[in-house]
């Protein structure tokens, strides 16, 4: 457990109380801080990955609390800009997105009681997806307007397409797990 990308890993889970503590804290005029410890998050997500393979110390228990945080960090910040802007073009995408999340984790306990194990190999799908909502979020945390560019509209339609292609991920996680639950049958 104790190496540098599970370190990182425990260093992202604990910035998302920081990460909410930093958006109230902030408020309306004041969003920086809590970009700034996103944005630190997001970049801890993909170093720890990078050292984990880099360094040969990829683990177990990496491979568990990974995504974990990962999940944390996320859904996190979906509640706080749900929070704050609110809307169906904000909600409908989260709760598309919160809903995928518990079905895999729903998915991946049943098979694992079943004793059918298996990684499931990290796919273009996933990336593109991770890429989408972690943009969408730092977006939509920024807010305002940059050059004539909305940034909380690019970031709802960010958003919209990550929830799009987290739903697809979703169904290639379900036919692969019910090809590993067929094979272990």
């Amino acid at each position: 457990m104790s190496n540098l990308p599970n370190a990182l890993t425990w260093l992202r889970v604990a910035l998302v109380p920081l990460l909410v503590l930093a958006w109230y804290w902030g408020g309306e005029s004041t969003r920086w801080p809590a970009v700034l410890v996103f944005a630190l998050a997001g970049f801890t997500d993909w170093l720890d990955g990078w050292l984990a393979r880099r360094l040969a110390q990829t683990s177990p228990f990496g491979a568990f609390l990974d995504p974990l945080a990962d999940k944390l960090l996320v859904l996190s910040a979906l509640v706080l800009v749900v929070d704050r802007y609110g809307g169906p073009w904000l909600t409908l995408p989260t709760v598309l997105i919160v809903t995928r999340e518990i079905a895999v984790g729903g998915v991946r306990e049943w098979a694992a009681r079943r004793g059918v194990s298996g990684s499931v190999p990290v796919s273009w799908l996933g990336k593109l997806k991770t890429l989408s909502q972690m943009l969408a979020l730092l977006l939509l945390l920024v807010g305002g307007e940059v050059v004539g560019v909305n940034l909380l509209n690019l970031g709802i339609a960010l958003l919209v397409l990550a929830a799009a292609l987290s739903l697809w991920s979703l169904l290639e996680y379900l036919k692969l797990a019910r090809r590993l639950i067929a094979e272990a049958a």
